[in-house]
């Protein structure tokens, strides 16, 4: 039985050979995931490099192409889309950036039934086989036909304005059902050979408060992924079907390869275990949502035998009453192991060697995962909400990064938080409804190696919204946008600063706010600390000033008043009583770290005032002996901050899983 404690010896051995228990998911009358060639198949590799290009170009096309014609800020500004490849074997052939799935569109229209000039549509979260998290992403897909017969297809989602629901922006931070999150529209096509479903798109847009948006962006979408379907067909008239079916083959081979030989080979044979939680659901007070990955790394069963892992949720907490569930239990968890794959890049031998892994189908053969029973976070029970389900998605990939730093003695990054949505609406200098929704990053957490990187998005290419265009636009002003100072976890080596982002209204409004990491912090490792959580606060240091909860739909702003926005800051990495003298002092002086965080979380004294400081080598080498002498002589592997504590119940400072 799985618990807090890796099971060992007879115990483990019985457990690797359990059969895997996914006792979720639509019955899915279809069987895919096969390789198109016989195994041992070869191609030209001179080829498979042309065709492995075309496939990243032809993805890199679609999404310009959606970029450059969509209308809304999510999309066109904030690039908070996704495209991807897949061939007729519904496998993800690209691998720059994460995508939707093309089985529940498999599933409910029949591959041998489709007509070039097809597109099919969907957003709904239980029927997407995982692949879509919230109803605002809505996904376009189009099959690519060579000599009448479908041999890949194309695919896109974004994250649109407002699909309808009880709040503008369709995330509702109090849903208690699906129904209160906008539109649900189960795989639909959307367009028939070629003409338009002008009644679906016409439903869509009177469901939405931006119609005109989203109207504009789904036509920006079916027509990109319709040009991607023409260039591959030119592809596969080039070559011929079964040379770019080998290749295709040959990618996806080579990917399961190499992740085999440089990455699973860094994972001692064992199994491991941690946890790590969300604090809020926006309808229950503050708790422990626990998110738990026991991770079994075994020598065998994989693909030819090789190495596998075994990734269990076991241990997951119940199902959420507000929206921060998400159904990840569909299709063997497919979706999953392709979001958390990137986690394991960073065990490639070099940064250099792990930006030139991608992420495809290929991956999916050496990760087996395993679900707890219906009714959890990761396992919810229809009409469950959902919308805020970054809140463990987000933190699966640092669970996973987590419970691989305990097998390789935390050769991994520290802990980062780098989306949230925040925004405001109400009505515009015209008196029109106007709604801005932004999606800021944070800071990442710091490696063995090197520090954090500041105010990252963990989506590919987004980014937050100019403010040039947001001033001209809508009825508020930027005063500020900069690195929130001394936000990054103390360490060796020092966790990325989140944003400092100071907006003042020009007319009364409204903000938003979908976040989570207000209380608990992204977490430290071996030695590093924590980083600052999120915060928002109305008029810092005025006479109304007042903390806004992260999750929030309608905090009401009065004109003239300013809003501050702190993002995560990323966790420290290692003992921040080791960083160099001069790198704190460089940190200092480019105003990452204050004189006072220099002092009081790296032992750093700082003399001199303006641009004449120096360190204080005298006092800072007395300062750190003092700080290293008052340490608990045992601490945890892990610093999640004093967040935890607040909400473990007992006062502890750590769970079990916390030391190694």
């Amino acid at each position: 039985m799985l618990g807090e404690q890796p099971l060992t010896g007879d115990a483990l051995a019985a457990y690797i050979a359990a059969e895997p228990i996914n006792p979720a998911g639509l019955p899915t009358p279809y069987q895919h995931g096969e390789r198109l060639t016989a195994a041992g198949t070869t191609v030209d590799p001179i080829v498979v490099e042309i065709v492995e290009g075309t496939l990243a170009s032809v993805e890199m096309e679609v999404e310009t192409a959606i970029s450059r014609t969509s209308r809304s800020p999510m999309i066109r500004d904030a690039h908070d889309f996704r495209a991807g490849i897949h061939d007729r074997q519904l496998r993800k052939l690209t691998g720059r950036s994460y995508s939707a799935l093309v089985h529940p569109v498999v599933r409910d229209f029949p591959i041998e039934e489709m007509r070039e000039g097809d597109v099919f549509f969907h957003n709904d979260v239980y029927e997407s086989e995982g692949g879509i998290g919230h109803l605002p992403d809505m996904c376009v897909t189009v099959p690519v036909f060579s000599d009448g017969k479908v041999v890949c297809f194309v695919q896109a989602f974004g994250h649109h304005d407002d699909i309808g629901g009880a709040c503008p922006g369709s995330m509702p931070s109090g849903a208690t059902s699906v129904f209160e999150e906008g539109l649900m529209i189960p795989p639909i096509k959307l367009w028939d050979a070629g003409r338009p479903n002008r009644a679906a798109l016409r439903i869509m847009t009177r469901n939405s408060r931006m119609p005109d948006s989203l109207s504009a962006d789904l036509d920006a979408e079916c027509s990109a992924c319709l040009m991607g379907a023409r260039r591959l067909g030119e592809l596969f008239a080039r070559y011929g079907v079964d040379t770019v079916e080998a290749a295709f083959d040959t990618i996806l081979d080579n990917t399961t390869e190499i992740y085999r030989r440089e990455i699973l080979s860094k994972i001692p044979d064992g199994q491991y275990v941690w946890e790590d939680y969300a604090e809020h659901d926006g309808v229950s007070d503050p708790m422990l949502h626990t998110q738990r990955i026991t991770l079994t790394k075994v020598s065998t069963g994989g693909p030819d035998d090789g190495p596998r892992l075994i990734v269990d949720f076991t241990g997951t907490a119940a199902q959420a009453a507000g929206p921060i569930n998400h159904c990840g239990d569909y299709v063997g968890g497919n979706f999953l192991k392709k979001w958390l794959a990137p986690i394991l890049r960073n065990l490639a031998d070099s940064p250099e060697r792990m930006a030139e892994l991608d992420v495809n189908e290929g991956i999916v053969p050496l990760i087996e995962m395993r679900f707890p029973e219906k009714g959890t976070l990761l396992t919810p029970v229809f009409p469950g909400p959902t919308n805020a389900r970054t809140f463990v998605i987000l933190r699966l990939l640092g669970v996973l990064a987590g419970v691989v730093a305990k097998a390789v003695d935390g050769q991994m990054p520290a802990d980062q938080e780098t989306i949230r949505y925040t925004g405001v609406y109400g009505k515009d200098r015209d008196g029109n409804d106007y709604l801005m929704r932004e999606v800021l990053g944070g800071g990442s957490g710091g490696r063995y190696y090197a520090d954090g990187e500041d105010t990252i998005h963990v989506v590919p290419d987004s980014r937050n919204l100019p403010t040039e265009f947001t001033e001209s636009r809508f009825p508020f002003r930027v005063e500020r946008l900069g690195l929130a100072q001394d936000s990054g976890g103390a360490g060796r080596y020092r966790g990325g600063l989140g944003y400092e982002k100071h907006i003042r209204m020009l007319k009364d409004g409204n903000f938003m706010s979908i976040a989570d990491r207000s209380i608990l912090a992204c977490w430290g490792v071996k030695g590093g600390k924590a980083g600052r959580p999120f915060e928002v606060t109305i008029e810092p240091g005025g006479a109304h000033e007042r903390t806004v909860d992260a999750l929030a739909d309608a905090e009401p702003i009065a004109a003239g008043e300013v809003v501050r926005i702190r993002t995560t800051g990323g966790g420290g990495w290692g003992d921040p009583l080791e960083r160099p003298y001069g790198e704190v002092l460089r940190d200092v002086q480019w105003g990452k770290v204050s004189a006072d965080g220099a002092r009081d979380s790296y032992g750093v004294v700082i003399s001199g005032a303006a641009d004449n400081i120096a360190v204080d080598a005298a006092g800072s080498d007395g300062l750190r002996q003092r700080m290293r002498a008052e340490r608990s002589a045992a601490e945890p592997f892990f610093d999640r901050g004093p967040g935890f504590a607040a909400l473990s119940g007992d006062g502890s400072q750590a769970p079990a899983v916390d030391w190694v």
